[in-house]
C-alpha cells in the first residue's frame, strides 16, 4: 500500500508540474501587419494615429502587440512581394494603410484578416460585397463620400466666384476615378462650371498638365491626384500653382501644409485610429465579414493664406470663416 501510495503521489505530482508549466507560458502577443505605399516618414501622423487608437483600446507596441511595419518607398511594384512577406511571417491581421495596397494583399491572402484604413469604393473595387455585410476576410474604413468632389467644386466656386472653367487632374488607371467624374460633373452642371479633364499617371505627368490647364484657359485646379504620384512632389505641386497663378483645391492636408491653397476632404488620421478599434474586434474574435464597413465622419477645410497671397488671390471673408485650420 506504501508502494502504490507514493506512485500516485507522484504521478500526481507530475500532472501539477505539467499544469503549472502551461500556466505559466506566457500568452500568444499577436502580430499585426501594416503595410503602405508610401515611406513610412511620409505617413508618419498617420501611423502615428493608429499607434494611439491602439494605446487608447490598451495595446501597447512591443509589450501585448508586435506590429510589422512595411513599406514600398513609393514604388506600388513593391506592393505584392511586401503582402506575400507578411503572410509568410504569419501575421493574426493586415492592415492595409492605403487604396493601392489593399488589392496586392487580397490576392496574398483569403483567409488571414484584412483591416482598410481608407479605400474610396471598396465595393465597386471588388473588396466587399457590401459596406453592410463585407462577406470575406476585408473590412474597415472607406473614404467613399458622394458629396465629398462637389463640395469640393462649390468651395472653389465660392473662393472663385466669378469662375467658369475648371481643370480637373486625376488619374485614369484608379478604378475610382470614373465614378468621382460622375460627381464632379454633376457638380459643375449646377454650378455653371465647364470641365477640363487633363490625365496625370505619373509625376512627370503633373507638370505637363498644368501647361495644359494655362492653354485651356482654366481659372482654378480640382487636384484629385493622390498616393505615390503626388507625395514626394507636394512642393513641386505648390510651385506650379504660384507659376500658373492657379488656385487649386487639394483633398488632403498635407499638400496645404506644403505650400498649396487649400483642401477639404476626409481627415485621414481620424480613420486611422478608428482602424485600430478593427484589429481589437478581431483580436477578440469577431469575423470580417461580419463588422459593417464604416464611411468617414471627420472632414477637414484648410486654407493657406501664404499660397493665395502668391497667386493674387484674396480668399472671401465667408469661405475664410468656415475654414477648420488657416494657415498664415
Amino acid at each position: 500500500m506504501a508502494t502504490k501510495s507514493i506512485v500516485l503521489l507522484l504521478v500526481g505530482l507530475a500532472f501539477a508540474s505539467v499544469h503549472s508549466a502551461e500556466a505559466q507560458q506566457p500568452a500568444k502577443v499577436p502580430r499585426i501587419g501594416y503595410l503602405t505605399a508610401l515611406q513610412l516618414s511620409a505617413s508618419a501622423a498617420r501611423t502615428e494615429a493608429f499607434r494611439q487608437g491602439l494605446r487608447d483600446l490598451g495595446y501597447v507596441e512591443g509589450k501585448n502587440i508586435i506590429i510589422e511595419w512595411r513599406s514600398a518607398d513609393g514604388n506600388e511594384d513593391r506592393l505584392p512581394a511586401l503582402a506575400a512577406e507578411l503572410v509568410q511571417l504569419k501575421v493574426d491581421i493586415i492592415v492595409t494603410g492605403g487604396a493601392a495596397v489593399t488589392r496586392p494583399v487580397k490576392a496574398a491572402t483569403s483567409t488571414i484578416p484584412i483591416v482598410m484604413t481608407q479605400d474610396r469604393d471598396p465595393v465597386s473595387s471588388g473588396f466587399v460585397a457590401s459596406l453592410a455585410r463585407p462577406g470575406g476576410n476585408i473590412t474597415g474604413l472607406s473614404t467613399l463620400s458622394p458629396e465629398l468632389s462637389g463640395k469640393q467644386l462649390e468651395l472653389l466656386k465660392e473662393t472663385v466666384p466669378k469662375l467658369s472653367r475648371v481643370a480637373v487632374f486625376g488619374t485614369s488607371t484608379r478604378p475610382e476615378v470614373a465614378q468621382e467624374l460622375r460627381e464632379v460633373e454633376l457638380a459643375a452642371g449646377a454650378l455653371g462650371v465647364k470641365l477640363q479633364y487633363l490625365d496625370v499617371l505619373t509625376a512627370n505627368d503633373i507638370e505637363t498638365a498644368f501647361r495644359a490647364a494655362v492653354k485651356g484657359q482654366a481659372e482654378a485646379v480640382l487636384f484629385r491626384v493622390l498616393g505615390p504620384i503626388l507625395s514626394p512632389h507636394r512642393t513641386e505641386v505648390a510651385a506650379l500653382a504660384v507659376k500658373s497663378r492657379l488656385p487649386v483645391m487639394h483633398e488632403r492636408a498635407p499638400e496645404v501644409e506644403a505650400g498649396g491653397l487649400m483642401s477639404y476632404g476626409v481627415n485621414l488620421s481620424d480613420l486611422d485610429r478608428r482602424t485600430a478599434t478593427y484589429v481589437d474586434k478581431i483580436l477578440k474574435g469577431a469575423k470580417p465579414a461580419d463588422l459593417p464597413v464604416e464611411q468617414p465622419i471627420k472632414f477637414d477645410f484648410i486654407i493657406n493664406l501664404k499660397a493665395s497671397e502668391q497667386i493674387g488671390l484674396t480668399i472671401p471673408p465667408n469661405v475664410l470663416a468656415r475654414a477648420d485650420k488657416v494657415i498664415r
